[in-house]
């Protein structure tokens, strides 16, 4: 399977059962997508119920199994006990609360390890082997990177006149995705990638040339915290992306502060990355409008509160 616009637009179909159409919110020229709104929290549940839903019918019992800081954990949990699927979850023991919780809410067998020290993939392999389960990855995934892409064509729906999009980038299936749609629904738009400074693997792979594998970064963004980006999800940001830019952890705390002031609502910290890459001009801007995408809401109160 290929990630086309076609793919995302039949995703967009698919996965209407479980995701939202969340809103979009205006300051001046920017228009921020708010997936903090999205059920389970975060623009997630779009490609694990893409994926979910798809699975065939006769093997649904056997059950789905996915490894997750977090957002992508709760959703595939969401996505599994709506079709009636076991679902084991692979997190890091240092995940926070405010995704762990529910993601057990939800009925899935959590299983922990150290983010530092362990490998979730393989932890992963051995549960597929004992159960037989379908793997719903977080972000490398045709069926995933198309249902993320939902997200931008419902912004470019909403906003057709678009001239630029910035969206977050973590293993790259929503900037993925949501490249794929924007250029084919408006070519000459300009899409852009923002990743946090001590998780910049993307930042790094973009300017090299090929992949570049990083230390488990220790980002406040939790969510983007992967060491490379994906085999499949990298290509397409190579073709359609135009830069990558990198934002400090202080630029985060303040851009999660802005959305809280202007926009009265909570986001997390990998929702805000997008955010502080306009905020703090690390992509250049024309006058015209801005696609900002917010992926995620998903935070702690405790750390609310050290804002």
């Amino acid at each position: 399977m290929q990630v086309t616009e076609q793919s995302i637009r039949e995703a967009a179909v698919r996965i209407r059962p479980l995701a939202r159409r969340t809103p979009v919110m205006q300051i001046d020229n920017w228009y921020f997508k708010c997936e903090n709104l999205q059920r389970g929290g975060a623009f997630k549940i779009r490609g694990a119920s893409n994926l979910v839903l798809s699975i065939p019918e006769q093997d649904i019992p056997r059950g789905v199994v996915a490894f997750s800081s977090g957002n992508h954990a709760q959703a595939t949990a969401i996505a599994a006990k709506h079709v009636g699927a076991p679902a084991v979850i692979v997190m890091p023991e240092d995940a926070p609360k405010s995704k762990m919780e529910p993601t057990r809410a939800q009925g899935a067998r959590i299983v922990t390890y150290n983010r530092f020290t362990d490998d979730r993939e393989a932890i992963a392999a051995v549960v597929l082997a004992e159960t037989g389960g379908t793997l719903v990855p977080p972000y490398d995934h045709p069926m995933i990177i198309s249902g993320q892409g939902t997200a931008a064509l419902e912004l470019l729906e909403d906003v057709p006149d678009l001239e630029t999009l910035v969206v977050c980038v973590g293993g790259g299936g929503l900037l993925a995705g949501s490249a794929t749609i924007a250029t084919a629904v408006k070519p000459g738009i300009r899409v852009f990638g923002a990743e946090p400074e001590l998780a910049s693997d993307t930042f790094q792979s973009f300017a090299k040339g090929e992949h570049v594998t990083i230390p488990p970064p220790n980002t406040i963004a939790d969510g983007l915290r992967s060491p490379s980006p994906g085999k499949l999800t990298f290509p397409i940001i190579q073709k359609l992306v135009e830069a990558i830019a990198l934002v400090t952890e202080d630029e985060i705390r303040e851009a999660m502060r802005y959305i809280m002031d202007r926009l009265k609502i909570i986001v997390e910290p990998s929702g805000a990355v997008s955010v502080a890459a306009v905020l703090f001009g690390k992509v250049p801007l024309a006058a015209g409008k801005v696609g900002i995408m917010i992926s995620g809401g998903n935070t702690d109160l405790d750390f609310l509160k050290t804002l």
